[in-house]
C-alpha cells in the first residue's frame, strides 16, 4: 500500500510518498521553521506524482508528537484534511518512534536507543527502544541532569535528535553514544505505519497531537500588546 507520510514535529519539515520500504519521492527541509509554507507545496508535489504515477494513496501517515506544538497544529491540519478529501484513514506515529527508526540502522549490538526531542533549556522529550524498535521505556518529558538513568539499564545506549547535543557534556561515559545530525524524518514512517495494521479506528474529527504537555503562549513583548 502506498502512504504518504507527514513528518512537522521539530523544525525540520518532512513530506514522503512510500510503498512497503520504498520511497518514491521525499521532500524536506532543514533550514527554518517555514512549516505553514513548506508543507502544502511538498504535499501537492507527492499528489502530483501519485497521480502521474498511477498510485493510488491508501493512508496519510503522521508524526503524531510530542514535539513543536506549532509544527504539529500545521502538520495535524493538513493530514485530517486529506484523509477527508481522499476518504483515507489517519495514521499516527509516535515522534520518538520515528526517531528511533532513523537511528536504526547506525546502531550496532544489543544497544538501546533513546531519541530526544528539544522541549527547550536542559528538557526533552524521550523514551527507549530496543534495537527491534520495542519501545522499553514510555515517552516522558525529562529534564537532563545526570546520566544515570541511562546507566542503570545496563546496556550501551544511542541518544540522537534534535534534542541531544545539548546533554552531550551531562551524558560523556563509555556507554552512552551520541549520534549526530539525526531528525525524524518522513521516509522512516511508512513501514512504521504498516506495522499499525490498516485500516486503524483513529477518529480523525477528534483527533489530537501527542503534546506531553501544555502549550503556556509567551507574554507578548510588542508594545501595546
Amino acid at each position: 500500500m502506498a502512504i504518504l507520510s507527514i513528518e512537522t514535529s521539530t523544525k525540520v519539515c518532512s513530506a514522503a510518498l512510500s510503498e512497503g520500504t520504498k520511497v518514491y519521492e521525499q521532500l524536506i527541509n532543514r533550514e527554518n521553521s517555514n512549516h505553514a509554507v513548506l508543507l502544502p507545496e511538498y504535499v501537492e508535489t507527492l499528489l502530483t506524482y501519485a497521480r502521474e504515477n498511477q498510485i493510488t494513496i491508501s493512508a496519510i501517515a503522521l508524526s503524531g508528537g510530542p514535539g513543536s506544538y506549532t509544527g504539529l497544529r500545521i502538520g495535524t491540519s493538513m493530514a485530517k484534511g486529506l484523509c477527508y478529501g481522499m476518504n483515507i484513514p489517519l495514521i499516527p506515529i509516535d515522534t520518538t518512534l520515528i526517531t528511533a527508526a532513523a537511528m536504526k540502522d547506525q546502531v550496532q549490538g544489543n544497544a538501546l536507543l533513546c531519541p530526544m526531542t528539544d522541549a527547550r533549556r536542559m528538557e526533552v522529550y524521550t523514551a527507549l527502544y530496543d534495537d527491534t524498535l520495542k519501545m522499553v521505556k514510555p515517552i516522558e518529558a525529562r529534564v537532563v541532569e545526570n546520566a544515570d538513568w541511562l546507566l542503570e539499564t545496563g546496556k550501551e545506549v544511542y541518544y540522537a535528535g534534535d534534542g541531544a547535543e545539548k546533554c552531550q557534556e551531562i551524558l560523556r561515559h563509555d556507554r552512552l553514544h551520541l549520534l549526530k545530525d539525526i531528525v525524524p524524518e518522513a521516509r522512516y514512517m511508512g513501514p512504521l505505519a504498516e506495522e499499525l495494521k490498516l485500516p486503524t479506528n483513529e477518529n480523525i474529527a477528534y483527533y489530537e497531537p501527542f503534546y506531553l504537555k501544555e502549550f503556556i503562549a509567551a507574554p507578548s513583548h510588542v508594545k501595546g500588546l
